[in-house]
């Protein structure tokens, strides 16, 4: 029996999903919304669900009554902070390239798998375009797979092509893709990325997340020559960087030639460039993170964010007043990686402060206690107010350097704090 076509305004998935039920879908700028929106309309139908979410940036789960569901996130980034039930939310605490592992023992059930495509090519298969992370995985382990075929889906190289006989159900639309839109950099950010910029050689191949602090690194970067780019999530200023010559990846150990990303997190403007793009490839976890490839790059900068960190080097990613707002992610992935590769750097960047300069994000302890990366993977965290280089260095030199780059207003009460500590 052939896969059934559905049309968008007549989408039922009662008769697809049942009471208790695994049910995951493609997350961020990858979420198929007419069938999201559909799992949405019926929930009534399935009570027990299990739903897995990975980050989410739409507005789809906004208003959904999620109480007869349960509901695993990765984290708290995007819109996931917003479905937390009074309790808190369900966070799955798990370096990111462990994902695909657990997908295929069940440990995250994916029964049914809702997924975003661009319609077939001529050798008929569908493309995943702006996201593959644990896709893959998750359609070998479903009953159940159901496509949303976009035309505005771009066709992507890499680790995106689905067969047609992998997919059960389709449902047609064309409408635009979820948009991420970080916001502009301001002065601080700009101070972030000239320190970051310091420490990345001509010919390095880079790791950098999305955001403005991570925007405005890549703009600092336009003045650099032959960087390459293998990475988790990228947004537009890829582009950007590309445009002005700067990111050739001409110099690249693996993957000569083509930027690797796992995720396009960004607006139609990264989309068409994508689209049909031989040197753009959007590749599994499996690749993405995986620490033999990321360590044979050689030159590899990995440029992480962090909410806190303490004056041993300890990072918090996660939790702010208690409450999930990031997630471990990739961030050990790529720190770890990094730490082993020849030339290797990882990078700490974050604003001094937090709250509108209320308070310190340099602590004498992480006041939720979650480390997302210990200090023992500690090598450079970077501030508008310098760099402080860990790796190799005592803790009372540690809180001392981390202490430079503090706010000053802070940097008395640090040193008094460091006393106890060191």
């Amino acid at each position: 029996m052939g896969a059934a076509t559905d049309t968008a305004t007549a989408l039922d998935l009662a008769d697809a999903i049942r009471p208790g039920d695994g049910v995951l879908w493609s997350q961020g700028t990858g979420e198929p919304r007419t069938l999201t929106e559909a799992f949405v309309r019926g929930l009534s139908a399935y009570p027990g669900v299990d739903l897995f979410l990975g980050g989410t940036f739409s507005e789809t789960l906004a208003d959904a009554d999620l109480s007869e569901a349960r509901v695993t996130v990765l984290g708290g980034a995007g819109a996931n902070s917003r479905l937390a039930p009074p309790g808190g939310l369900a966070v799955l605490p798990c370096h990111v390239s462990t994902v695909p592992r657990l997908i295929e023992s069940g440990a995250i059930r994916a029964d049914v798998v809702l997924i975003q495509v661009a319609p077939a090519d001529e050798e008929g298969f569908h493309n995943l375009g702006v996201i593959a992370d644990y896709v893959h995985e998750a359609i070998g382990r479903a009953r159940l797979v159901i496509a949303e075929v976009n035309e505005r889906m771009p066709r992507t190289a890499g680790d995106t092509r689905v067969r047609a006989d992998a997919i059960d159900r389709f449902v047609h639309s064309d409408r635009p893709l979820v948009s991420i839109r970080p916001p502009a950099p301001g002065p601080v950010e700009e101070a972030i990325a000239a320190h970051v910029a310091e420490l990345v050689p001509d010919g390095a191949t880079l790791q950098v997340g999305i955001g403005a602090v991570p925007n405005a690194i890549l703009a600092c970067l336009r003045g650099h020559r032959d960087l390459g780019l293998h990475s988790g999530a990228v947004g537009d200023e890829l582009v950007g960087l590309v445009e002005c010559g700067a990111l050739t990846n001409a110099r690249k150990r693996v993957d000569t030639g083509v930027a690797v990303a796992g995720a396009l997190f960004g607006t139609e403007r990264l989309y068409d460039f994508a689209d049909g793009n031989p040197a753009l490839a959007v590749r599994s976890l499996r690749h993405t993170h995986d620490p033999r490839t990321i360590a044979s790059l050689g030159a590899f900068v990995a440029i992480n964010g962090a909410l806190e960190v303490d004056l041993t080097g300890q990072v918090n990613a996660e939790t702010l007043g208690g409450r999930h707002v990031g997630a471990v992610g990739g961030q050990v992935d790529f720190v770890r990686a990094a730490m082993a590769a020849p030339e290797g750097v990882s990078a700490i960047a974050m604003p001094a402060t937090g709250m509108r300069g209320a308070v310190s994000r340099i602590v004498g302890r992480l006041a939720d206690g979650v480390v997302t990366t210990a200090r023992s993977d500690a090598d450079v965290v970077v501030t508008e107010h310098g760099a402080a280089h860990l790796r190799g260095r005592s803790l009372p030199e540690r809180a001392r350097r981390l202490i430079e780059i503090a706010d000053p207003a802070f940097r008395d009460e640090l040193t008094e704090t460091a006393r106890s500590l060191c």
